[in-house]
């Protein structure tokens, strides 16, 4: 969809898409409308093709345009493959190609209908970055209760297995940890601006930006750390219960460890004398017993069981 900048809102251009001289305007589409648009819009071939293709993040300067790159995460699932957007600009046309896009759809509808003060497509286009990250904070403190639960769950012996939630947490954090590093590059370039698209008001908003991302960044790499102390108590506390659970068996094999003897010891074939003994027998039966009851007495004192 083709719009024109008009009296701070945006408004629709119908039928084939024209570009008047002295007019501003901003595009949206999807991938698979790219090929037959981008000749009318005077889009280079190259870099039509390369939008068509899969890659990271990135920012290219060129004679007179930038063209950007993003993989955006899923607001509602970070392991989900992430949905690229394209930027085309130029000092007359801004161009959003996506498949799915809410930032861009409530940029839209909120440029539509309320409008805003002195549009330009700088504007727009840091509005756009601007929304990217807005409630990013949200996220992340969603995600740091997350941690926060799960190591609770760990200390009160709530949380029995939980190492597929650490698995999970930390995918999700690699996920944000790149999306961050590689926007963050983006916003670092656009604030360079060699091909002078920007004015210097829409500059300062720009590096506001760029300390956000940077924020938010480390934000997601101390969650990262806090996830591995997290693991590393639970591993912690794998080892104290498979500890415990020798020690257990070590108690009951020391336990046995004098009735077998005894067992064994009487279970040779060859005459003893206890056999010969009336009180032989019982003499056996009580010294396995008194020997049982100081082991058991001897363990508990020792607090081992």
């Amino acid at each position: 969809m083709l719009y024109r900048l008009e009296e701070d809102r945006l408004v629709r251009v119908e039928g084939s898409p024209v570009l008047e001289e002295g007019n501003f305007y901003f595009c949206t589409m999807g991938f698979g409308e790219l090929p037959s648009m981008s000749a009318a819009l005077d889009i280079n071939e190259k870099i039509a093709e390369e939008c068509m293709r899969l890659g990271i993040s990135k920012l290219d300067n060129h004679n007179g345009y930038d063209y950007m790159a993003l993989n955006v995460p899923h607001e509602n699932n970070l392991l989900k493959p992430s949905q690229r957007v394209c930027i085309y600009f130029r000092p007359n046309l801004l161009v959003m190609i996506y498949n799915h896009s809410k930032v861009i759809h409530n940029i839209i509808d909120a440029l539509e209908k309320e409008g805003m003060p002195g549009i330009t497509l700088p504007r727009i286009l840091y509005t756009f970055f601007d929304q990217l990250t807005y409630d990013d904070t949200i996220l992340l403190g969603h995600l740091e209760q997350e941690v926060s639960s799960l190591e609770e769950g760990l200390i009160t012996s709530r949380k029995v297995d939980c190492i597929k939630e650490i698995v999970h947490l930390r995918k999700q954090l690699l996920t944000l940890k790149r999306y961050y590093e590689q926007l963050y590059d983006i916003t670092s370039l656009i604030e360079e601006d060699p091909n002078n698209l920007l004015d210097p008001h829409t500059l300062k908003h720009f590096h506001r930006v760029s300390i956000r991302v940077d924020r938010l960044f480390h934000s997601v790499l101390n969650l990262r750390d806090y996830v591995t102390e997290v693991r590393e108590a639970y591993q912690a506390q794998v080892d104290i219960n498979l500890n415990q659970l020798m020690k257990l068996f070590t108690v009951i094999t020391t336990i046995c460890l004098p009735l077998t003897l005894i067992a064994g010891w009487y279970g040779m074939n060859f005459p003893m004398p206890e056999y010969t003994s009336a009180i032989g027998y019982p003499m056996v039966i009580a010294l396995s017993v008194v020997i049982l009851v100081w082991v058991i007495a001897y363990f508990r004192k020792n607090n081992w069981f």
